[in-house]
């Protein structure tokens, strides 16, 4: 989802009353978290979905239900992918309000002040939203010129820090896609494989990987496909969801990359409100009570009522298909047999991608939600639902059972959106779905959550990414 949120930048707009709808009181022993990845950063801080099968849960406790002392940080850009490398520092990458090309800030994990910062070159997606931290506590990305980088931080003789380039890797001649219209394909998301390839997808389809000789290689899902969405990978390997299928990929035996299974799924009659592209708005998303990584989930595009859909990781067999939302562009948080979905129904993004389509209805109020489902022997059932008004990507605590997120409140009405639209800071129990806090830190549409991720550091430390720059929250 956040991908999209490169071309969407601004403000948008959000109201809704909480109230709890439990259908069942099956309780959850959350975890295991994936398999530790040896070439990420540390686990729940090392990508914008807290590991490399885009999980969205952390093994760390959060900032938790009492008060809070919320610090915004000015950055004139927007921020949605902030991670936390093994030596503690912050480091962000956020595309600029004024020419929207991609900077990358490291921060002082003290205070969330910027230490330096790093111009990129543009590209997909506004410069790329999905990035990572490798073992070395380097920042990987893509940038507009085609090159897979590294890029280091450092402290001088006088104590100042600045980041640099490490190493470069051309990845251009693997990208298979054409230039035409005015447009070419260019990468837009990158993971690690548990045996240091660096896997990659493209806008129009096309997935591969950089191999640790640093050779690259490709292959072209399908014709007429696009992917707007993260890619995961897990010890199975990669998943990628296009706007058609959800696919894992796996390397053949002479180094190539090639599909082990595909699944199409009900991608609806157009786009919905509250979506920047008609198909999954999701993530693949590894989970399981197991080893963290036998069930692979998204959510599909069905009308009227989204589905989540889970599959078995192995061999790509349907597990369930239950309706869950009213429509999301959200990863859903999986862990253990629990999936949580949150609803972006209605969200007003302030700009859609060039190809996002007409959305039906044209328009619509905010729905707000959030639902858990748990996979059982006999397939999926629903747990809980809500309507806690999620303005975030919410992130799940293993080690607290609470889902930490950010809600949005329109003076004007439930549903309705407004510039005087307010946000929060919220702690929803994963058990129960019940709201346990919710609180005001002053923030309004200037610097709107916009549906991006937030990231729980060690410490109880939250960073949260906004359109204009970053909130640190810690405990009072």
């Amino acid at each position: 989802m956040l991908g999209k949120l490169r071309r969407a930048a601004v403000v948008a707009g959000l109201g809704a009353t909480a109230f709890l709808t439990v259908v069942s009181g099956t309780a959850a022993a959350y975890g295991p978290v994936p398999p530790a990845n040896p070439y990420l950063g540390p686990e729940g801080t090392a990508t914008m979905h807290g590991d490399s099968e885009a999980s969205d849960t952390t093994p760390l406790p959060g900032v938790g239900t009492g008060g809070v002392h919320a610090d915004f940080h000015e950055e004139a850009a927007a921020c949605p992918t902030i991670l936390q490398g093994a030596d503690g520092l912050p480091q962000a990458l956020c595309t600029k309000v004024t020419d929207r090309s991609p900077e990358v800030l490291l921060l002082d994990p003290s205070n969330g002040n910027t230490l330096a910062r790093l111009d990129l070159t543009a590209g997909s997606l506004l410069g790329g939203v999905y990035a990572y931290l490798d073992n070395n506590d380097r920042m990987v990305t893509v940038d507009g010129s085609g090159n897979l980088l590294r890029i280091g931080h450092q402290r001088g003789s006088d104590g100042s820090w600045s980041l640099s380039i490490a190493s470069k890797t051309d990845v251009s001649q693997a990208v298979t896609g054409h230039c035409g219209g005015g447009s070419c394909d260019a990468v837009s998301s990158v993971s690690p494989d548990y045996q240091g390839r660096v896997w990659f997808a493209t806008d129009a389809a096309a997935a591969g990987f950089v191999a640790t000789d640093g050779s690259a290689h490709s292959i072209v899902l399908a014709p007429g496909e696009n992917v707007a969405n993260s890619i995961a990978t897990a010890p199975q390997g990669m998943a990628v969801a296009t706007d058609h299928a959800l696919y894992l990929l796996t390397v053949d035996g002479s180094g190539n990359p090639q599909i082990a299974w595909r699944q199409a799924y009900d991608r609806g009659p157009a786009r919905k409100p509250g979506q920047l592209s008609w198909g999954t708005g999701a993530t693949p998303t590894f989970f399981g009570p197991g080893n963290g990584t036998e069930y692979l989930a998204i959510t599909d595009n069905a009308a009227t009522k989204e589905n989540l859909l889970v599959f078995d990781t192995a061999t790509g067999h349907q597990i369930c298909s239950i309706p869950a939302i009213d429509g999301t562009e959200n990863s859903p948080i999986g862990s253990g047999n629990s999936v949580f979905v949150a609803s972006t129904y209605g969200y007003p993004y302030p700009a859609l991608p060039p190809n996002a389509g007409p959305s039906q209805p044209a328009s619509a109020p905010i729905s707000g939600g959030m639902t858990r489902i748990d996979v059982t022997g006999s397939g999926c059932t629903v747990v809980w639902t809500n309507s806690v008004p999620s303005s975030a990507v919410p992130r799940l605590s293993v080690a607290d059972g609470k889902i930490y997120t950010f809600t949005r409140h329109s003076l004007l009405g439930s549903g309705s959106a407004g510039f005087t639209d307010n946000y929060s800071f919220a702690v929803v129990d994963a058990n129960t779905g019940h709201l346990d806090t919710e609180q005001f830190v002053g923030a309004t549409t200037v610097n709107d959550t916009l549906q991006m991720v937030g990231t729980i550091a060690p410490g109880r430390i939250q960073y949260q990414g906004t359109t204009t720059g970053l909130y640190r929250i810690t405990p009072k």
